[in-house]
């Protein structure tokens, strides 16, 4: 057990799914289930569909790993049915292990969400305030199984597969160093530049963050970069604008609770009630909040938002201001058991194609192939934080020659965080409080 938590503490691995969070912590836990995340639940994402079918057997030995640490003594992969060459690759993988299985779903959103997985596969409600762990199950995205198989191997995370959707020419899903600007990418998907009128959105279209800048890099959780025009709705709702939402919720929110009917936790009985925040916020009053509770347990799917809401508010924004205000005065969440799971639960599922159509994105429903076409990376910009936790310190200076894999900067002495390492070979060019910058010898 203290092994497999070893090496993957010393790979700096952290959630891969878009989470952060670091592995070695997550796992360090008693679970009964094991439950490999392979949903995928954003439209227009192939990354998990891509390593599922490519990287089979990698993923079952993470599995393996990680129910060795946590004593789980039952595996499941959860992934949908329509992936069917990932379904065949696994299958074939699976044949003989009878302590794995696949559970496959239907093409809904948010499929991937861990608490709404949990609850398909054990039939058990996560309670508000709650994690997995507290009803026995442990949540891996696939992703990271498989560097952590790498881990078993001592290979380090230095590199990430990222899917380049939206208004690009030639969409695909491709790996890159960790560190290597968004443009790069972009270019290779024959992508515009930023100066003609697109921004990208980091991610999937609804959990994704707005990114006007081209030269970020890619992290160790960016899963896909969708190019869209500067005039498209989403980019609208995107922009963080508090006093323009808290006019609108004034103004135009009936308390219709629809955007409360269809969440998806809310119907697991976490008691997730985003119209109560938009009544909180049009009346500048916190108790007509609701249970703060529901609050915390608001996953930020942003279902309310990109489809409940007939009158294009944004309750999802609304909901995770109201979460990061409570936790700044203090205020923490109450774990106890969950309400009732709404008798219409299966009912309320949002097949992911009629999000597409209300988010207008399906003209970019199209294959993202996975191709091994390499990016001429000179330069990185690895930041100190890509992760859940505290920044990493840096264990190299200015001017040092570093190899591929070396680590770079390391977890600070009693805090929660993540090891870091050299996505290319080459010499550190610049070291500050924010990333370390890396430039290949030519």
């Amino acid at each position: 057990m203290y092994d497999v938590l070893q090496k993957i503490e010393a790979a700096g691995i952290v959630g891969a799914g878009g989470a952060g969070f670091p592995s070695h912590v997550k796992a360090k836990c008693r679970a009964e289930i094991l439950i490999a995340n392979g949903a995928e639940c954003e439209p227009l994402l192939v990354v998990d569909q891509c390593v599922m079918r490519d990287h089979p057997a990698e993923i079952v030995a993470g599995m393996r790993a990680v129910m060795q640490a946590t004593g789980a003594t039952k595996g499941v992969l959860c992934t949908k049915a329509h992936y069917h060459d990932a379904v065949a690759a696994l299958r074939e993988t699976f044949k003989g292990q009878d302590d794995l299985s696949l559970k496959l779903f239907d093409s809904t959103y948010p499929a991937g969400d861990e608490q709404v997985m949990v609850y398909e596969v054990t039939g058990r409600v996560v309670p508000t305030g709650g994690l997995p762990i507290d009803v026995g199950a442990v949540v891996f995205n696939v992703s990271t199984l498989k560097n952590i198989s790498d881990a078993l191997n001592g290979i380090p995370v230095t590199e990430k597969t990222v899917t380049v959707a939206g208004e690009v020419k030639t969409p695909m899903t491709l790996t890159v160093p960790i560190g290597t600007p968004i443009q790069a990418l972009i270019d290779l998907a024959n992508g515009p530049k930023q100066a003609e009128g697109f921004v990208s959105i980091l991610g999937g279209p609804c959990m994704g963050i707005l990114e006007r800048d081209w030269n970020v890099p890619v992290t160790k959780t960016t899963g896909g970069i969708i190019v869209i025009r500067e005039d498209h709705p989403l980019v609208f709702t995107k922009t963080d604008d508090l006093q323009r939402d808290i006019k609108l919720a004034k103004a135009v929110c009936c308390q219709c609770s629809l955007c409360t009917q269809m969440c998806p936790r809310n119907a697991l009985g976490l008691k997730v009630e985003p119209h109560k925040a938009m009544r909180a916020a049009a009346n500048g009053n916190g108790m007509l909040l609701g249970d703060v509770n529901g609050v915390f347990s608001c996953c930020a799917c942003g279902l309310c938002t990109y489809y409940a809401c007939n009158f294009g508010l944004n309750p999802s924004a609304m909901m995770v201001r109201m979460k990061d205000g409570l936790a700044r005065a203090g205020v923490k969440p109450v774990k106890r058991t969950a309400y009732p799971v709404a008798s219409d639960y299966a009912m309320k599922k949002l097949p992911v194609m009629r999000l597409e159509s209300r988010l207008g994105l399906t003209s970019f429903e199209t294959d993202a192939p996975y191709t091994d076409a390499a990016i001429p990376v000179n330069r990185v910009v690895i930041p100190l934080k890509m992760h859940i936790g505290a920044p990493s310190e840096a264990v190299v200076t200015a001017g040092e020659r570093v190899v591929k894999g070396q680590m770079i900067a390391k977890i600070p002495e009693g805090k929660l965080g993540a090891n870091i390492h050299a996505s290319i070979g080459g010499t550190v060019e610049a070291v500050d409080a924010v990333g370390i910058v890396i430039r290949r010898m030519v």
